[in-house]
């Protein structure tokens, strides 16, 4: 008995050391963004790093002095809200044609898809790039949209959760005299919201953070999102950390907002989606 206690305590503690490793580098930007600029780094190697003496907001005025931090907060919401509201309903409705619908094809296609989830993105940017150039998309809101509605994994997602919902359900709508996108509608999403919740995080992780993409189709300030934003602020003369974790902050803080209003679906919808799979 001794010994399990023992174990377990090394196992928690261990976990808590874990634990410690990856929350300490977003204290340290938290911390270090309400600092005055020049404490920074000094306080960096010691314990004080994490206990501001003194807290100040100067560092954040001074982004919105410096750079056009509302405009690229919009550009990224407006880009990442739009993929992600679009590709529920485009992923949903696939995910939903391959589980429970029958047609011609339908394996051939599915297994097309699962083949995609393998090809990376930079290894498709390149003629994807020539192709938005010749439709004349360059530097504009729709060109970092369109390409990342449609999401092979999203597809996957939503069919494996749509697989485990009872067929009962579709049978009774039917008897009601109900159509398949009715089904879906009214019976199908109300009853399958953890696997939109975690989509709906998984989609916002992966494209708010995206970088390579907007690197290589925007040339202004007028459509750049904020990974592009914080590039660019980074390179600005004088370099100040204060001011760069402060920025950084700012864009974290949209993650953990969309995180914990979907947290409970989000656990359910892995739970769920990962003993399937």
């Amino acid at each position: 008995m001794k010994r399990r206690s023992l174990i377990n305590a090394l196992i928690y503690a261990s976990l808590i050391l874990l634990a410690f490793c990856f929350i300490a580098p977003i204290v340290f930007m938290l911390v270090g963004s309400l600092k005055p600029d020049a404490r920074v780094l000094v306080e960096a190697g010691s314990l004080s790093a994490f206990l501001p003496e003194q807290v100040s907001l100067q560092n954040y005025s001074d982004v919105f002095a410096r750079v056009s931090f509302s405009r690229y907060l919009f550009n990224s919401l407006l880009i990442t809200g739009s993929i992600v509201v679009a590709g529920l309903v485009v992923n949903s409705l696939a995910g939903y044609a391959f589980a429970r619908m029958q047609w011609r094809g339908r394996d051939w296609v599915f297994a097309m898809v699962m083949m995609i989830m393998i090809v990376p993105l930079e290894a498709i940017a390149v003629p994807l790039f020539y192709e938005v150039t010749l439709l004349g998309w360059r530097d504009t809101y729709i060109v970092q949209i369109i390409p990342f509605i449609a999401n092979a994994f999203s597809i996957y997602l939503f069919y494996t959760f749509f697989l485990g919902l009872p067929r009962e359900l579709e049978e009774a709508a039917c008897i009601d005299g109900a159509g398949v996108l009715r089904t879906f509608i009214t019976i199908i999403v109300p009853n399958a919201k953890p696997a939109f919740a975690t989509v709906t995080i998984l989609t916002f992780l992966t494209q708010w953070g995206a970088f390579l993409w907007p690197l290589m189709v925007t040339s202004g300030e007028a459509v750049r999102p904020l990974p592009l934003g914080i590039a660019t602020f980074y390179s600005l003369p004088p370099l100040q950390w204060g001011d760069i974790f402060a920025f950084g902050v700012m864009m974290v803080a949209p993650i953990l907002v969309v995180f914990l209003l979907f947290q409970r679906w989000f656990v359910r919808g892995v739970a769920a989606t990962g003993i399937k799979g």
